[in-house]
């Protein structure tokens, strides 16, 4: 096993247009042996950059003759491209973000440049990490493992990546899925950037467990994971960027697949948005209310929540949890009972909305029982709408979650459309439908935009809402929420508000 870590700062010039993904590697001239391949692999570790392009090209200065060049998919962070087969050969790679609307190489801004030799039956692992504006990218050189001693194909090959940033060393014990830590056998200590050699396992269900180097207390303990292949895989520890406690993440990393591993035992955070507006029905309801978890008793968890605001974020161990809503001044109940499940390491938005249903009295289907065109009798419910808060922590591009708390008979959803300075809104490039609680999400470049919400009533399009939309390196993951608003022009409005606020 080799590797080497090249910080050079990236020389920013323009470059030739690069191919679509997927395009066949064809044979290089100088490769040794015109039949000899090996593999690349690429994983984004750099948690505040958007997804991230590979290129890898033959020259970087001439395409005319350019035997290989290849620009893959952009690979988001935590995730990883597939192993991809290359003739054996020396390469020039780079690494760049979308920062216009095309995502062709000429179009992509390149954050880092470095050169790659793919050697025979070796995988070429590329691991970019810490500050996308100038990150760090290890190469590592692991050999296809070929397991014709394996004679039962009951094996499987392993190695660990530490890729957490943390100054002190790290040590990864395994053991079988039905032992404890007492029974782990230690697999290795590593420090940061530090790949181990590889390692045989019988093929089985296992669970890994971190402590810091030399010691005993036990800062990751994972769920089973499963190996049932006669497979390597590579185990890459890294920072935990959810709501629980442990500072760290395992990712399985296959030939084809990420698939993410946390402490078995991560909490859970949450928040609730006051969207229950008041209502003649709700006689007693003055738009506050009350959140008790697990039952009323003489503390609530959350007071005097107001209409259109979010409460301080909650942090539970994973599990059930029933929800009652009790208005702040009179008492009464809005909710009772309510069920609400929490994941480990999860950071949710729960909602609370009003919800108008016709009331069928004798249940034939007829809600205007007497003819005069006018609906006999409403009820309204709380109904409640769980959103998962984004983790994101890129500087270029941003999460933004839209929520459609509107229910009204003219129109079943809305269009969000993101205007730039050089677009109007037939033009935009960035738009998205929502329908009634059935939550969207967008992701945005930093620039300014001018924010419409649109529906369309009896063939007409109507602007709800405007409003300017700036987003900047310093921007944060938004929810926007339109509500109807009687204080509001057009009767509606929209709440911008933070996902990751604390």
């Amino acid at each position: 096993m080799s590797f080497f870590n090249d910080t050079n700062p990236v020389v920013n010039r323009y470059l030739v247009i690069g191919s679509c993904l997927m395009l066949t590697l064809a044979g290089c001239g100088s490769s040794s042996d015109d039949d000899a391949t090996g593999y690349v692999k690429f994983y984004n570790a750099s948690k505040n950059a958007p997804a991230l392009f590979l290129t890898i090209d033959e020259d970087l200065d001439d395409s005319s003759d350019d035997h290989v060049e290849v620009t893959f998919n952009g690979v988001e962070y935590t995730k990883s491209l597939t192993n991809y087969e290359v003739d054996t050969d020396s390469y020039f790679f780079e690494l760049a973000w979308q920062d216009e609307d095309s995502s062709t190489r000429d179009n992509l801004e390149i954050v880092y440049e470095g050169d790659i030799q793919v050697k025979e039956d070796e995988i070429q692992f590329v691991v970019a990490s810490e500050d996308v504006a100038s990150p760090t990218v290890n190469v590592y050189s692991i050999p296809v493992i070929d397991d014709d001693d394996d004679a039962d194909d009951d094996l499987f090959n392993v190695r660990v990546l530490n890729m957490h940033p943390d100054s002190e060393a790290i040590d990864v014990y395994l053991s079988n899925s039905d032992e404890t830590f007492n029974e782990a056998q230690l697999i290795g200590g590593f420090s940061y950037t530090e790949l181990s050699e590889n390692s045989k396992f019988d093929q089985d269900e296992y669970v890994f467990y971190i402590t810091l180097s030399g010691g005993t207390d036990i800062l990751y303990e994972s769920n089973k994971v499963s190996f049932y292949y006669a497979s390597q895989y590579v185990m890459l520890v890294r920072e935990n960027n959810g709501s629980g406690t442990s500072p760290y993440v395992i990712d399985k990393v296959s030939n084809s697949s990420v698939e993410e591993f946390i402490d078995a035992e991560s909490e859970a955070k949450f928040r609730v948005y006051n969207a229950i507006r008041t209502h003649e029905l709700l006689e007693n309801y003055d738009g506050n209310f009350d959140v008790f978890i697990n039952g009323v008793d003489d503390d609530a968890d959350f007071t005097q929540l107001s209409y259109g605001s979010v409460s301080e974020p909650l942090t539970l161990d994973k599990g059930d949890y029933s929800i009652d809503l009790l208005g702040s001044e009179s008492g009464e109940a809005l909710l009772s009972n309510h069920l609400f499940s929490l994941t480990e390491n999860s950071d949710k938005t729960v909602f609370f909305y009003l919800n108008e249903e016709n009331v069928d009295l004798d249940g034939d289907g007829d809600v205007d029982e007497d003819g005069d065109g006018q609906i006999d009798e409403i009820e309204v419910k709380v109904n409640s709408l769980v959103v998962s808060n984004s983790t994101s922590e890129s500087i270029y591009a941003h999460n933004v979650a839209l929520v459609n708390l509107v229910d009204n008979e003219d129109f079943s959803f809305v269009r969000f459309y993101f205007v730039r300075s050089d677009e109007t809104i037939s033009s935009a490039y960035n738009s998205q439908f929502v329908s009634y609680a059935d939550p969207e999400t967008v992701n945005l470049l930093n620039n300014t935009y001018q924010v419409f919400v649109v529906a369309d009533v009896d063939s007409s399009e109507i602007i709800l809402s405007s409003f300017e939309l700036v987003l900047d390196e310093e921007s944060v993951e938004l929810f926007m929420v339109v509500e109807n608003d009687e204080n509001s022009a057009t009767g509606y409005s929209v709440d911008v508000i933070s996902q990751t606020q604390d």
